[in-house]
C-alpha cells in the first residue's frame, strides 16, 4: 500500500499554520474543483486527494497522530471513513464560495465503485491483511436514500511456494459488518504473486439497499529458502568449483515435487551461466504455460587453502588458468 504524503500532496511544510494549510488548499480546490474542469478525471483525482490532505491536516488530533505515526501508521490506524468524519463539506465550501457541496456530491457520492481510496481494514495473525476498496466519500454527498454499492474488499493471503504451486482450499476470517466471518477459498495451482481471486457479495454491505461489495484475494507468495520465483519460472542455484567449471560434472538437482534430476555441467561452464531444465517450474495458470526450472551456477571459490592446494594454484597461474 502506498504511503500517502499529505504535506507534499497541498505543497506546504511540516511546520505550515492551520491558516496556511487552509489558503493552499482553498487556492487547489478552486482549481481543480469537478465545477471547472468538466469531464478531466485527472483533476477529479487531484480534487479527491488534495480533499483527504486537507481533512487529516486541518484537524489537530488527526494531524497530530499523522506526525506521531508517519504516513504508514497513520494509514494502518484510519480508515478514510475515519478520516472524513465530522468533516463538514458543505461548510467548507460555502465558505470557499462554491455554494453547498458546489458538485462535491457528484463525484462522491457512491455512484459505482471506485479503485481509489483503498483503506486498512484489519491486520490478521500470521501476516495476512484485509483491505477495503470503494469510494469512502459516498455517505457525504446528495446520493443519500439512493442505493449505493458496498465498497469492495482486499485481502492479502499469504501462502507458500509449496501452496502456489499445488493449490488447495483454506478458510479465511475477516471482520464483516462488525462480526467475523469465514469462507472458504480454493487457490489454483501455479498462481502466482499479485494475482486476485474475487468472490461475489463478500464486501463491504451497500447502502439503502444497494449490493454488497465484491472480497478479493490478492496472493502473496511467501519467500522460500531454495527457490526463487521469476515469473513462471523457479530458479535455484547450485555452488561448483573451478575445476567442475573447467572440466565439467554431474550435478543433483531436486525439482519441487521431491524429484531428483542428475544435471550435466559442460566442461568451461562461466560463473553465473543458467541451465535450464524444461517443464520443471509452475504449472500453467491462465495464459501462462508450464514454467520451467532454471539452475543457476555459482562458483565457489574457497576461503582457506593448503600449503600443497596453494602450490597447485601458483602452478596454473603460471600456466595462465
Amino acid at each position: 500500500m502506498p504511503e500517502k504524503d499529505y504535506y507534499k500532496v497541498l505543497g506546504v511544510e511540516k511546520k505550515a499554520s492551520e491558516e496556511a494549510i487552509k489558503k493552499v488548499y482553498r487556492k487547489l480546490a478552486m482549481k481543480y474543483h469537478p465545477d471547472r474542469n468538466k469531464g478531466d478525471k485527472k483533476a477529479e483525482e487531484k480534487f479527491k486527494e488534495i480533499s483527504e490532505a486537507y481533512a487529516v491536516l486541518s484537524d489537530k488530533e488527526k494531524r497530530k497522530q499523522y506526525d506521531t505515526y508517519g504516513a504508514d501508521g497513520f494509514q494502518q490506524r484510519y480508515s478514510q471513513e475515519d478520516i472524513f468524519r465530522g468533516f463538514d463539506f458543505n461548510n467548507i465550501f460555502k465558505e470557499f464560495g462554491f455554494g453547498g457541496g458546489g458538485g462535491f456530491e457528484n463525484i462522491f457520492s457512491g455512484r459505482g465503485r471506485s479503485s481509489g481510496g483503498r483503506q486498512y481494514r484489519n491486520v490478521h495473525p500470521g501476516g495476512d491483511r484485509a483491505y477495503e476498496y470503494g469510494d469512502p466519500f459516498g455517505q457525504y454527498g446528495g446520493g443519500a436514500g439512493m442505493p449505493q454499492p458496498g465498497a469492495d474488499r482486499l485481502y492479502e493471503l499469504a501462502v507458500t511456494l509449496q501452496e502456489a504451486v499445488k493449490g488447495g482450499e483454506k478458510t479465511l476470517t475477516f471482520p464483516s459488518s462488525n462480526k467475523m466471518e469465514k469462507v472458504s477459498i480454493k487457490i489454483p495451482a501455479g498462481i502466482t504473486a499479485g494475482k486476485k481471486l474475487r468472490i461475489t457479495g463478500k464486501g463491504e454491505p451497500g447502502l439503502f439497499k444497494g449490493p454488497s461489495g465484491d472480497l478479493y484475494i490478492q496472493i502473496k507468495v511467501l519467500e522460500d529458502p531454495l527457490y526463487k520465483v521469476e515469473g513462471h519460472n523457479l530458479v535455484v542455484e547450485k555452488m561448483i568449483s573451478f575445476s567442475q567449471a573447467a572440466l565439467g560434472t554431474r550435478l543433483e538437482v531436486l525439482t519441487l515435487e521431491g524429484k531428483s534430476l542428475q544435471v550435466k555441467i559442460p566442461p568451461g561452464t562461466q560463473p553465473q551461466a543458467k541451465l535450464r531444465l524444461k517443464g520443471y517450474g509452475l504449472p500453467p495458470f491462465g495464459d501462462k504455460t508450464q514454467g520451467d526450472q532454471i539452475v543457476k551456477i555459482i562458483l565457489e571459490v574457497p576461503q582457506k587453502l593448503t600449503d600443497h592446494q596453494r602450490k597447485i594454484i601458483e602452478n596454473l597461474a603460471k600456466e595462465g588458468l
